[in-house]
C-alpha cells in the first residue's frame, strides 16, 4: 500500500507546480483531499520533483481508494474518482476565465496556451492515456494524411458494463457537450467533469462556450459549444461563427460536422464546432481548378486538389465571402446530378456542407466541402461512406476530423496488425481461418503481393502505408464527384451551375 500522507503532499506539490493552487490555497486544498481520502492524519513533506502530468500521483491514490474499499476498483470506478480527486486542488470557473482574460490581454496566443496547459495539468486531458495512440503519416498524392489508431479510451470493465445497465436514465445534463457538464460529477454511463472548466464567447452576438477535447486527436483540439442544447445546423449563422471565432483567435483554424446523419458527426443532438492549432493536410493542399463568381469579384474560389469534393473560398471581405458561402450551400441543399449518383432529396434532404474556415495573413478562407448521406441496396450504410471492403479498417462516419486527413481507427487494429505482421514475416499465403483477422484476407493478399520482400526491417513501415492508404481510399468513397475525367466535369457542372449566384 502506498504512503497516502506521501502522495497528498506530492500532489500538493504538483498542483504548486502547475498553478492549479496558490499557497493561500494549501491548506485548503489538503483538507479537500483527506475528506476525500477518508485521511484522518497528515503531516506535510517537502517534496522535490517535477511531473509532466500526475497520473503517476493517482494510480498511487486509485490503488489505495481501491484497498480501503472506496471505490470498487473498476476503470469507471476509477475515473469518477481520480477526477474528485483532481477536483480538490482546482480553481473555481471564474478564476480561470480571469485567468484566460488577463492572459489574452497579451495575447490570444498566450490565452490558450494557459487553458491548454491547464486542462493537462487538470488531468482533464488524460494525456498519459492519449500519449499510447499509435501515430503516423502516409505520403500520398494529396499530401502527408495522419494516421492514428486510437488507444486512449480503455476498454470497458465487464462490471461497469453490467452498472450500466442497471443505471437509471437520467436526463441531466441532456449531453456530453452541455455546460451543465461543468463541475459535474459524472456516473457509471456519463463522464466525470469536476475538473471541466469552460471560456465564455460571443459569437455573433450569442454565448458559446470553448473547451479543450479531453481525447485530443490533435494539437490544442478544441470544442466550441452553443450555449443552448440546439440541434447541429448548417447555416449562415455556421459561416458567421466561424469567422467570429476566427477574429478572436486568430491562430486556430475552426470547422464544423456536416447536420444530417451518416456524413455528420457523432453528436448532431448540440450545436458545436471543432478546431484547434494544427496543420492538416487538407490546408496544404493546392487549388488545382479556378473558379469566377461574377457577383463576389472580392472572393477567390477553386477547387481543391483533395480525394473529398472541396471548394476554397478566399478572400480579406469577410461579409462577402459569408454572403457567397451562404448562396453556395443554398444551392447545394438542391442540386442534383444523377449521372454523378447525386440526388437532393429521396425520402429525405440528402445534401449538405462540412465547412472549415481558416485565417491565411488578413484573408479568411473557407474550405467546403460537399456532402451527401444517401444510401442505396448496394451500400445500405451510404453510398457516399466507407464501403464494404474497407469497413476491415475503417467503418465509422467521416466527420469533420476525418475530412481533414486525420484518420481515428478503433483500437482493435492494434492487436489485430500484431498477428498481420507475425503472419507477413513467416510468408503465410492466407489468413481467412484466422478468426481474429480474417476480416483482413482480401487486404492481406493484395498487401502481400504488393510487397515480396517483408523483412523486420521493413514490416511496420509496409503495415503503416498500406493502412493510410485504406484511408486514402476511405476519404475517395466519401467524395460525392469522384476523382476521375466523368467526376470532374461533372464538379465543374455544378459551379457552372451556381457561377451566378
Amino acid at each position: 500500500m502506498c504512503d497516502i500522507q506521501h502522495e497528498i503532499s506530492r500532489l500538493l506539490h504538483f498542483a504548486r507546480q502547475k498553478g492549479l493552487i496558490a499557497p493561500e490555497d494549501e491548506v485548503y486544498a489538503a483538507n479537500r483531499l483527506l475528506d476525500v481520502l477518508h485521511v484522518e492524519d497528515y503531516v506535510p513533506e517537502e517534496v522535490d520533483e517535477t511531473l509532466e502530468t500526475a497520473t503517476p500521483i493517482l494510480e498511487c491514490m486509485l490503488d489505495y481508494a481501491a484497498e480501503k474499499g472506496l471505490i470498487e476498483g473498476t476503470t469507471d470506478e476509477r475515473d469518477l474518482f481520480d477526477t474528485r480527486i483532481m477536483d480538490c486542488v482546482m480553481p473555481r470557473p471564474s478564476e480561470v476565465v480571469r485567468q484566460f482574460h488577463a492572459h489574452y490581454e497579451e495575447s490570444p496566443r498566450e490565452a490558450t496556451d494557459y487553458y491548454y496547459a491547464l486542462s493537462i495539468a487538470s488531468n482533464y486531458i488524460r494525456k498519459a492515456r492519449i500519449d499510447k495512440n499509435i501515430a503516423w503519416k502516409t505520403a500520398t498524392e494529396f499530401g502527408d494524411l495522419d494516421v492514428t489508431i486510437n488507444l486512449s479510451k480503455p476498454e470497458k470493465d465487464p462490471r461497469d458494463i453490467a452498472k450500466a445497465k442497471l443505471a437509471k436514465a437520467a436526463g441531466y445534463p441532456k449531453c456530453l457537450l452541455c455546460r451543465e457538464n461543468e463541475g459535474y460529477a459524472g456516473r457509471v454511463n456519463h463522464p466525470a467533469r469536476e475538473t471541466h472548466r469552460l471560456i465564455p464567447l460571443d459569437l455573433a452576438g450569442h454565448p458559446w462556450f470553448l473547451q479543450y477535447s479531453p481525447y485530443t486527436y490533435y494539437n490544442e483540439h478544441c470544442i466550441v459549444l452553443n450555449s443552448d442544447h440546439v440541434p447541429m445546423v448548417i447555416s449562415r449563422e455556421t459561416f458567421e461563427n466561424l469567422t467570429a471565432f476566427l477574429e478572436i483567435f486568430p491562430h486556430y483554424f475552426a470547422g464544423s460536422n456536416a447536420d444530417l446523419p451518416i456524413v455528420g458527426g457523432s453528436i448532431l443532438s448540440h450545436d458545436h464546432y471543432q478546431g484547434g492549432r494544427y496543420t492538416f493536410a487538407m490546408e496544404r493542399a493546392a487549388v488545382e481548378q479556378e473558379y469566377t463568381f461574377a457577383n463576389y469579384p472580392q472572393v477567390r474560389a477553386g477547387r481543391v486538389k483533395w480525394p473529398m469534393s472541396t471548394l476554397r473560398l478566399t478572400s480579406s471581405d469577410k461579409g462577402a465571402l459569408i454572403d457567397l458561402a451562404t448562396a453556395i450551400l443554398a444551392a447545394w441543399r438542391t442540386y442534383s446530378d444523377a449521372s454523378a449518383d447525386i440526388l437532393a432529396q429521396t425520402d429525405a434532404p440528402h445534401n449538405t456542407i462540412t465547412p472549415i474556415a481558416r485565417r491565411r495573413g488578413a484573408d479568411y478562407e473557407f474550405d467546403l466541402v460537399f456532402r451527401n448521406n444517401r444510401t442505396t441496396a448496394e451500400h445500405p450504410l451510404g453510398l457516399f461512406h466507407p464501403h464494404a471492403e474497407v469497413h476491415h479498417i475503417k467503418k465509422e462516419n467521416i466527420g469533420l476530423i476525418e475530412v481533414l486527413g486525420l484518420a481515428i481507427l478503433p483500437a482493435r487494429l492494434k492487436s489485430e496488425m500484431e498477428q498481420i505482421r507475425a503472419e507477413l514475416l513467416r510468408g503465410a499465403a492466407d489468413i481467412a481461418g484466422i478468426a481474429d483477422i480474417e476480416k483482413h484476407a482480401d487486404w492481406y493478399r493484395s498487401v502481400r503481393a504488393a510487397h515480396l520482400s517483408v523483412t523486420e526491417g521493413n514490416v511496420d513501415g509496409i503495415l503503416r502505408d498500406e493502412i493510410g492508404k485504406v484511408f486514402l481510399e476511405v476519404l475517395t468513397h466519401a467524395g460525392v464527384f469522384k476523382r476521375d475525367a466523368a467526376g470532374m466535369a461533372a464538379f465543374d457542372r455544378w459551379i457552372e451551375s451556381i457561377a451566378g449566384v
